[in-house]
């Protein structure tokens, strides 16, 4: 079970690596951004979602299930944060449409980090099964997704 976790845990920390290489490339369209609401949000998400990695990466070296499903119970918040930025994003172009440009790259970057944050559940889900010969959904308690 280790070896095949680890082999595709490997394939998907590639993935986020892509993800944060898409996110470094839209930094430059960025700079002048101004007072577009969204933002403010992005700190916040991007450290959840940052967070999420190092202890889902940390759980799979410690074989640590229980801190594997702590951090599936955090991608709700990466969730709720894209939400919000792009709801608040698209009000925001039709309200400003000479920041459509500008709002897109925010807007991409809100979404890549969303999809870390779903790559940090999928390696969680590894790691519990790893950990424990168990699928998470099976785990008392849960209900299936």
């Amino acid at each position: 079970r280790d070896v095949v976790a680890a082999l595709k845990i490997a394939g998907v920390v590639e993935r986020i690596g892509d993800y944060a290489k898409s996110i470094a490339k839209r930094v430059p369209f960025l700079e002048n951004v101004g007072k577009i609401e969204p933002i403010s949000l992005l700190g916040e998400m991007a450290r959840i979602a940052t967070e999420m990695v190092h202890n889902v990466l940390d759980a799979f070296v410690e074989r640590d299930a229980e801190a594997a499903v702590a951090v599936c119970a955090r991608d709700d918040a990466v969730d709720d944060f894209y939400d919000s930025i792009f709801r608040t994003l698209l009000t925001h172009m039709m309200e400003n449409p000479q920041t459509i440009g500008q709002s897109a790259h925010l807007l991409f970057v809100a979404k890549n980090l969303e999809r870390i944050g779903d790559h940090a559940t999928n390696i969680a889900e590894m790691v519990y099964y790893a950990a424990t010969g168990e699928h998470m959904a099976d785990r008392p308690g849960k209900s299936p997704r």
